[in-house]
């Protein structure tokens, strides 16, 4: 399992959203208040953000433990963004470890990221698998289900689909092939943020001009909503919409 969160809204230094906060994703690596599905969150991390006026993502990804790494704290003092996607790592069993498997995954103006576990990869996923051209599938980040799930996804997003009609086909055709499977999965294009609650927790809060989704809450204030399991969420910095998945 993972915990991760993404942000829209007016520009902060990426400290303010990742590292301050007192239940903030940095201390979700080793004490994580919420998680349903393992203790500890040191499997790797990694940060996408936006520059203004480009639309291509930075991202910034290591394969150890997000504390460990002294250069991330320099970098989230002086870095400032108005869109993150940002994740801390439990790595699955099965799954290649390393900085490639650490989310977020990107591609084009796109981040994603995967929070939850297919029981049984990937050989539950196998026959999912063969429905991307041969291209896309030898072109996976690194061998593990949350990659599988960003390439499905990504193969919608490019023929057109929405953000949250990308997710939502995404997660409905995966646990058609896994009823096991966890899959809560986070995706921005910088502008706005679409995310499936799908077997583990999820929260979103509004704020003026913006809007922040996570795993849990990084703090105790007023105003954290969270939705039904199996709910599909499409937000931005003017509100947020909740339906139902499946």
């Amino acid at each position: 399992m993972c915990r991760h969160l993404a942000y829209v809204g007016r520009a902060l230094a990426i400290r303010q959203l990742l590292v301050d906060p007192p239940a903030s994703l940095y201390r979700q690596s080793w004490a994580p208040r919420l998680q349903q599905y393992g203790s500890m969150n040191a499997d790797g991390f990694g940060v996408g953000w936006y520059a203004a006026h480009d639309p291509v993502p930075a991202r910034y990804r290591r394969a150890g433990p997000i504390w460990a790494d002294p250069s991330f704290t320099d970098l989230a003092r002086v870095v400032r963004t108005g869109a993150l996607l940002a994740a801390v790592r439990s790595a699955t069993d099965g799954c290649a470890p390393g900085e490639a498997a650490a989310a977020p995954f990107g591609a084009e103006r796109w981040l994603f990221s995967h929070n939850g576990a297919v029981p049984g990869w990937p050989r539950q996923l196998g026959k999912l698998a063969a429905t991307l051209p041969p291209e896309e599938l030898l072109g996976l980040e690194a061998a593990s289900d949350s990659a599988l799930l960003w390439a499905l996804t990504l193969h919608r997003l490019r023929a057109g689909a929405p953000l949250d009609v990308a997710l939502a086909r995404t997660v409905l055709e995966a646990a058609d092939h896994s009823a096991e499977a966890r899959l809560n999965l986070l995706l921005t294009d910088g502008t706005s943020i679409a995310a499936t609650s799908w077997g583990d927790t999820l929260c979103y809060r509004l704020g003026p001009g913006s809007v922040v989704l996570a795993s849990e809450p990084y703090d105790d204030l007023p105003g954290w909503v969270h939705p039904p399991d199996r709910s599909l969420l499409l937000a931005g910095p003017d509100g947020a919409t909740v339906r139902p998945l499946g």
